[in-house]
């Protein structure tokens, strides 16, 4: 199975290219976060990442991503290698099946240029602003007081 999940924010404004066929893709680096690993500053480090998307999902990236946008890409690995003056280069990219746009792009740029695919609602609550609620009242465990004691030999 090659299969593959990140999560990081683009390094530059993508650009759509075409093929010889006329078939749009984009290039782009995705900045990944490590978890664990810090530098010696105690700042996060991050993996840079190759990223290919084609066709639809292509033209959607360059019309409503830039650099410094997250989002979440879903794929698999796919390794190449050409020769450039005589030596062997080798490749390895993600071949994107899904990029998801995790934040508008107006939050970041002060535009609105929203997408249709990053439409998030507002939460709609018609109640009061703050409902009153009695605490006791249904509750199982009001008479127990301040300490609960347990019994050890319960489990023997």
């Amino acid at each position: 199975m090659n299969k593959v999940l990140l999560i990081g924010r683009l390094t530059a404004k993508p650009e759509l290219r075409y093929t010889g066929s006329n078939i749009p893709y984009v290039r782009f680096t995705l900045a990944v976060n490590r978890s664990f690993n810090r530098d010696s500053n105690n700042g996060p480090t991050a993996d840079f990442i190759g990223i290919i998307a084609w066709r639809k999902q292509a033209e959607n990236i360059c019309n409503y991503l830039d650099k410094g946008s997250q989002v979440s890409v879903e794929g698999r690995i796919q390794t190449g290698s050409y020769d450039k003056d005589g030596q062997r280069v080798y490749t390895t990219d993600i071949v994107a099946d899904t990029v998801q746009f995790l934040e508008r792009k107006s939050s970041r740029s002060g535009q609105d240029n929203s997408s249709p695919y990053d439409y998030q609602p507002e939460p709609v609550y018609n109640g009061p602003s703050t409902p009153e609620v009695d605490i006791n009242q249904d509750d199982p465990f009001a008479d127990f007081g301040d300490s609960v004691s347990i019994d050890d030999n319960f489990l023997e």
